[in-house]
């Protein structure tokens, strides 16, 4: 039997197959702590939602040139990590 995390890993990897992906690097461990940080610090249903927007982000800047794939997803999360912080210390979203 499978624990948790291979299950998490085969996923990953059928999913990246399925979109045509493959070879793209994901650490789905810090996919998963982001989720944790907007699921505790906003609401729960901001995980799944966050997680998509800064894939999307990072995904727009690989594909623009802007950075490669490891740094515009470090960067895209980097930036939503810090943003879930801010609400979680201010209740509310900085338009900064």
């Amino acid at each position: 039997m499978a624990s948790q995390e291979e299950e998490l890993e085969a996923w990953c990897g059928r999913l990246l197959r399925a979109l045509e992906l493959e070879g793209t690097p994901v650490d789905v461990s810090a996919v998963l702590q982001l989720a944790s940080v907007a699921a505790h610090t906003v609401v729960r249903p901001a995980a799944p939602v966050t997680t998509f927007v800064a894939g999307f982000a990072a995904g727009l800047a690989a594909g623009s040139g802007q950075a490669n794939d490891a740094v515009a997803m470090g960067a895209a999360m980097r930036v939503a990590t810090r943003e879930c912080k801010n609400y979680g210390e201010t209740g509310d979203i900085d338009d900064h």
